[in-house]
């Protein structure tokens, strides 16, 4: 009898040791016992970038494991995520995805995969706003004054974005769509050499995220207008929004979110789930992104998927309606 209650202790403490350390892989050793990767699929200094970055640090301190940030940009980020959905389902390649995840399948007409089936929602990360900015020459100190001069010379004005599907293409669109203006797009490889054409004037706008353009409009090298989402930014309260500044109704807001291989264990995408909700409640993490211009989320798997669903159908009616597709 008594050889038997130590042997059942035993099993209880064993049992105990293992929980404490996390999800099993499936090969009996915990996760994550080795550098997780976090692709970024746009450029480095870009507004997803530092998101990324952000999370990914702290996240390597509730961990003591290294998360390690892998900038892949292209194809309006689609070459990261291809990336992603192509590498081991075990929880150790992740992906920042952008709101291009939800154009892209109404744009791409060979996207090679599919959004909700070959991609694990994990969590919404953060909700941005864009700003509407333009080059400090351009002779438009307002919405209004914008649209003018847009509606003057059909064609003639272009607004730069992250690429094809971006949120700043994405905000173009509805704009133009909104207001009967003309303005050319010129897509780039992230939304940081956008913005750096427009400063150097080789592009008259972008509506570009909030985090790439605070220095360059507080040092007047840009001029904001207004801001894309339904209510006004903290970081600038004094500026209107694009409904309220003459696009009655207007609302285009960018998001990024973190994302797994979909045949990845349920038990692990709980677990980055959960690290990543403590990454976004930390004072550290949550100072970064409030100086950014980003507002922490941090919710559920399923809560995820449902909004990641909702924003597939919205934007796809915008892209279907605007002719929207991928460069020839």
């Amino acid at each position: 009898m008594m050889r038997t209650l130590l042997a059942v202790s035993c099993a209880l403490l064993f049992c105990g040791a293992v929980a404490a350390q996390g999800p099993s892989t499936g090969s009996g050793q915990a996760y994550p016992e080795k550098p997780v990767t976090m692709v970024a699929p746009f450029p480095a200094g870009g507004s997803v970038d530092l998101v990324a970055r952000a999370v990914a640090q702290q996240m390597s301190e509730i961990w003591k494991q290294p998360v390690l940030v892998s900038n892949r940009p292209g194809a309006s980020g689609n070459i990261g995520v291809e990336a992603v959905v192509r590498s081991a389902p075990d929880g150790y390649t992740l992906v920042m995805g952008t709101t291009a995840l939800s154009s892209s399948p109404a744009v791409y007409s060979k996207l090679p995969y599919d959004v909700m089936r070959d991609l694990a929602p994990v969590s919404l990360v953060v909700r941005m706003t864009n700003i509407l900015v333009v080059h400090p020459s351009l002779p438009a100190r307002s919405v209004k004054e914008l649209l003018a001069l847009a509606r003057a010379k059909p064609g003639a004005l272009t607004s730069a974005s992250a690429g094809i599907g971006s949120s700043n293409h994405l905000a173009l669109v509805l704009f133009t769509m909104m207001s009967g203006a003309d303005i050319n797009h010129i897509p780039y490889k992230g939304a940081a050499p956008a913005v750096t054409d427009v400063i150097g004037g080789h592009s008259h706008m972008t509506f570009a995220p909030i985090a790439a353009v605070v220095s360059p409009i507080k040092s007047g090298r840009m001029r904001a207008l207004a801001s894309t989402a339904a209510t006004r930014s903290a970081l600038f309260p004094e500026l209107p929004t694009i409904a309220e500044a003459g696009v009655p109704g207007y609302d285009a807001s960018g998001w990024n979110a973190l994302l797994a291989p979909r045949a990845t264990p349920r038990e692990i995408v709980l677990r980055v789930n959960a690290t990543l909700v403590d990454s976004l409640n930390s004072p550290g993490v949550k100072e970064i992104l409030a100086a950014s211009g980003a507002e922490a989320v941090g919710n559920s798997p399923e809560e995820f998927s449902r909004f990641l669903q909702s924003e597939i159908a919205k934007w796809g009616k915008v892209v279907r309606a605007a002719g929207i597709k991928e460069n020839p």
